[in-house]
């Protein structure tokens, strides 16, 4: 690294290489219990009486045991099945998903309210299917939950809302309309995932590309510069600590306000392996470089996911 950015950061050279020989066992800091039974359960009940569903469950996540017990979730929108087919991801994919299920806004509205929450986050599967991608019914939840809940707020993890045009910059524009659908919205704060890397961009995340994602959160500032914008790493890809700063700088310079980074884990053999446990105090170093950055709120450690205490944030 260089510049301000080397002090009080510098990393080994095996450190800069971003790759490594995979551990036989998971490292004892990515070991948590899931929780117990009747932390987990109240979440559980509400979401399968409606047949809604979390992406805690979809994707496995790591922290769901700890989020459930503080009566907290991430609702996943239409549906279990994506239609796209990343490498890393737990979720189902498919070319035929279920179709919309048109009481879902209210279900999830009314779970946000048994629940109590004061901060929610909205994400879903990718939709290529779907006339709009689903920005109208991330627009259509949002609106049903603030009915139920006005003074609960909705950060929103969208897709990159590109898909079915052939032109590239038709495709643009509309991509541009459909997320200023969700923005009309006001969402607390808006977050599209880079994920990885630029030059890992096409194995771990099939179907999508780097600046198109960039170009979402672009979109967002340009359409109202007071939402906040949030995006992810996953790191253990074999990325390299050049690119992963170069990344960073690419986020801020879309106007990126928020970053989490977690360790990517493996869901099952079917899925990409992982080339690189990164450390804690790796992750730590990353985390007091992205606030040198300028990025207002941060968090960066193994375990940490998109929607990882998102609401102390807001």
């Amino acid at each position: 690294m260089s510049g301000s950015h080397a002090s009080g950061s510098q990393m080994s050279d095996s450190q800069m290489s971003g790759s490594q020989a995979l551990p036989e066992a998971l490292p004892p800091w990515l070991k948590r219990p899931i929780g117990k039974a009747s932390e987990l359960s109240q979440v559980q009940q509400i979401i399968k009486q409606r047949q809604i569903h979390t992406i805690c469950e979809e994707g496995r996540c790591p922290n769901r045991g700890e989020c459930y017990a503080q009566g907290t979730a991430t609702f996943l929108l239409m549906g279990p099945i994506c239609t796209r087919a990343c490498g890393f991801c737990q979720v189902d994919k498919g070319h035929a998903p279920m179709p919309l299920d048109p009481q879902e806004p209210e279900k999830v509205a009314e779970s946000v309210a048994l629940l109590g929450l004061r901060y929610v986050v909205l994400t879903s599967v990718t939709r290529d299917d779907l006339a709009d991608q689903g920005a109208g019914w991330f627009a259509q939840t949002m609106l049903a939950i603030r009915r139920r809940c006005p003074d609960t707020q909705i950060e929103v993890l969208t897709p990159d809302f590109w898909g079915g045009e052939q032109d590239a910059s038709k495709a643009k524009t509309v991509q541009a309309d459909r997320i200023a659908t969700v923005v009309a919205a006001a969402p607390a704060c808006y977050n599209h995932n880079l994920e990885t890397v630029r030059r890992l961009q096409g194995r771990v995340r099939r179907g999508a590309k780097y600046e198109r994602s960039r170009q979402v959160l672009t979109t967002v500032k340009q359409l109202n510069p007071d939402i906040p914008t949030k995006s992810g790493l996953m790191l253990g890809h074999g990325e390299t600590s050049e690119e992963i700063l170069e990344t960073l700088r690419d986020l801020r310079q879309s106007g990126c306000d928020r970053l989490t980074l977690g360790q990517y884990m493996r869901p099952s053999l079917e899925h990409l392996p992982v080339v690189k446990y990164w450390t804690p105090e790796e992750f730590d170093q990353w985390g007091a470089i992205a606030r040198e950055l300028g990025f207002r709120h941060v968090r960066s450690g193994p375990l940490v996911r998109s929607s990882y205490h998102a609401g102390e944030s807001a």
